[in-house]
């Protein structure tokens, strides 16, 4: 049973969401004190956090980015404001995915199976560790890239990219293609918040002498170059 710890200060909607995940099966928790989350987070270690913008103490990026030096757990924002800004900085940050209030439970319900699927099943098609892609290997499961230089811990989103690529080497793959496995709503998605991403995981394979390796072709998309050919 999947743990989700949810970051929500509207009671009404917290007990709402509760309620109507619990009967998908899944465990939700809340936040006990919003200037002491990550002690909840510590305390419920959960598969998935969702997390509203606007919070007491701290927003919701403020949290973000803390999980994110800690932990690359899946995260889903939700936001009552229209703001496209907040979509891009919730992508930046190294979120799975965005949802605008108020929605409609079944699209969340959607949404969370989605990340859920992208997360924890493609580790299954695989071998948990592959030395497939410049000598380096590529840990699935603890989402870490390693060779003889470095160890670095990559988010979701940047390690399924990377997968995509790596499983496709020395194949252009479109940006239309990364955007439609990557997001299942491609209205969230922008050409800026890919390309934001990309960016992101080459900065971090720099640290391994492979950042290079993640060549842009302009007006196809990205590959993956295989140093053995």
């Amino acid at each position: 049973m999947f743990k989700i710890l949810l970051i929500e200060d509207d009671t009404t909607l917290f007990t709402e969401m509760k309620e109507r995940l619990s009967q998908w099966s899944y465990e939700v928790y809340g936040i006990n004190d919003f200037a002491r989350a990550m002690d909840d987070f510590a305390a419920v270690e959960p598969d998935m956090v969702i997390i509203d913008i606007q919070l007491p103490q701290f927003d919701g990026f403020h949290w973000c980015r803390i999980i994110r030096s800690h932990s690359t757990v899946p995260i889903i924002f939700l936001s009552s404001r229209d703001h496209p800004t907040d979509m891009v900085m919730s992508m930046q940050l190294g979120a799975d995915d965005f949802i605008q209030k108020p929605f409609h439970f079944e699209v969340l319900i959607a949404k969370i199976q989605a990340v859920f699927r992208r997360v924890y099943n493609y580790s299954m098609e695989r071998p948990v560790t592959l030395k497939i892609w410049n000598g380096a290997t590529i840990n699935y499961v603890k989402g870490t890239v390693e060779n003889e230089k470095d160890t670095i811990e990559l988010t979701k989103n940047e390690m399924y990219i990377l997968k995509l690529l790596v499983e496709n080497k020395n194949t252009i793959i479109s940006r239309e293609e990364i955007i439609k496995n990557l997001w299942d709503d491609e209205r969230f998605v922008s050409d800026n918040t890919l390309t934001v991403n990309v960016n992101r995981l080459r900065k971090r394979l720099d640290d391994l002498g492979l950042g290079n390796q993640i060549e842009t072709k302009i007006g196809q998309g990205y590959m993956a170059r295989d140093g053995s050919k």
